[in-house]
């Protein structure tokens, strides 16, 4: 496989044979799927009560900055107790964060909205290193490659499915019933991964961990030492870093629904409208997203060379679909525009991702994923905010858009140039 793409075969193959594998891969769908349908429910509310493009700027920063802050001490402790576990506490407390949203009812309760997504942002910071870190445990070889791939084709599948359905249920239904649902899938990611059996080597005959453990920044700095002595891992490491350049999309996509295309069904009111043109746009970013995670296992299979090769185009594609949702005149102008640039946002986290696993020694892996994440996610905060206060400022979506398709060449010509490390190693 090392130089042939993934086949249909070999996800079946992965899926049948790796029971393991199995139990994180339904895990991910039932929870993500809840993920995307919360999302869309908590940025209608938002455009009705505040009607601000910070506001939703806002949401953003407290779904990811505290990540970065959290990643450090979430990357120790992946490393230093039983994955597993860690994701089973996650999933749980997760559970419980995101049906405490269903008190929320007005203005007055933003304030309570926002703690509790910064506290489930915090668990998605312990949950994500863990997750990434497990996945060379329980797939050997090329098998790594494929459940890569199938993990970003799912992840994709669930962002574009999740989007649609959560945004016509929550225009039906009401906004509770979304938060209902993703309290339950979390629950019930808890019990599949709770009936998973592998061996976790980086865990064997070290002591307890302590609560004052936290507070040793040893293994921390033991990690930056890692990553530094191979500028190789370092740049493959800040990849996704480049690819949160478009964190923009978390106020463009919401807008463009709401004031440039919403989407009206006979009864529909303008608000459930608004919903909907939210929810279409979003579900094309995940097509578009399942594409790349399909194409980038098909073109480049196990070979290094293109792996990289296909981060560069991935670079390429991100930057012409934005330029090009800038001119969309409709609705499936701007979906086809979205396809196309988040297929090379998710050949970019694909090839990165495979790639990293593939340099880091399990000791580090934890440590090593919680710092990748974390750059990214703060990347992705302060681009997305300053998105925000952009267009309170006067700035178009469709400028926006336009400046961002030009922006994220920057860390395209980036990876180019970085390229030749491997040309002369």
């Amino acid at each position: 496989m090392a130089g042939s793409g993934v086949s249909v075969a070999d996800y079946g193959r992965l899926i049948r044979g790796n029971r393991n594998f199995r139990l994180l891969w339904i895990a991910q769908i039932v929870s993500e799927l809840g993920d995307w349908f919360y999302s869309v429910a908590i940025f209608g509310f938002l455009l009705q009560v505040a009607g601000t493009a910070q506001s939703i700027a806002f949401v953003l920063v407290l779904q990811v900055l505290p990540q970065f802050f959290a990643a450090p001490t979430a990357g120790v402790v992946s490393d230093r107790m039983r994955r597993k576990g860690v994701m089973i506490f996650a999933d749980c407390m997760r559970a419980a964060i995101v049906l405490a949203m269903v008190l929320v009812r007005a203005r007055d309760g933003v304030w309570l909205l926002y703690c509790l997504l910064f506290l489930e942002t915090v668990m998605l910071a312990l949950f994500e290193p863990a997750r990434s870190a497990v996945v060379p445990n329980i797939a050997k070889g090329p098998d790594v490659l494929v459940a890569n791939a199938l993990s970003s084709s799912t992840w994709s599948f669930n962002f574009a499915v999740g989007a649609g359905l959560g945004g016509f249920v929550a225009a039906v239904f009401g906004r509770d019933s979304v938060f209902v649902i993703d309290s339950v899938s979390f629950v019930l990611s808890a019990l599949l991964i709770s009936r998973m059996k592998f061996d976790e080597p980086h865990a064997e005959g070290l002591p307890p961990m302590r609560f004052r453990d936290l507070a040793d920044f040893t293994p921390i700095l033991d990690g930056v030492r890692y990553v530094l002595r191979d500028i190789r891992l370092a740049v493959t490491m800040f990849v996704k870093t480049g690819l949160s350049f478009v964190g923009t999309n978390w106020v463009i996509l919401p807008i463009m629904g709401e004031r440039l295309f919403p989407v009206h069904f006979p009864g529909f009111t303008a608000q459930q409208a608004s919903t909907m043109g939210m929810s279409i746009l979003l579900s094309s970013r995940g097509a578009g997203a399942l594409a790349g995670a399909l194409a980038t296992s098909s073109f480049a299979g196990g070979s290094k060379p293109r792996l990289r090769f296909a981060i560069l185009a991935g670079f390429v594609l991100e930057g012409l679909g934005y330029l090009s949702l800038g001119a969309a005149p409709n609705i499936w102008m701007a979906c086809a525009s979205l396809i196309v640039a988040h297929a090379g946002g998710s050949i970019i986290w694909t090839a990165s991702t495979t790639l990293l696993m593939d340099m880091t020694d399990d000791r580090f892996r934890g440590r090593v994923f919680s710092a990748e994440f974390a750059f990214s996610m703060a990347t992705l905060a302060a681009v997305s905010y300053a998105g925000g206060i952009l267009v309170d400022h006067g700035w178009t979506v469709r400028e926006l858009a336009f400046a961002t398709g030009l922006f994220v060449m920057l860390p395209g010509l980036a990876w180019a140039a970085a390229m030749r490390l491997w040309r002369t190693s």
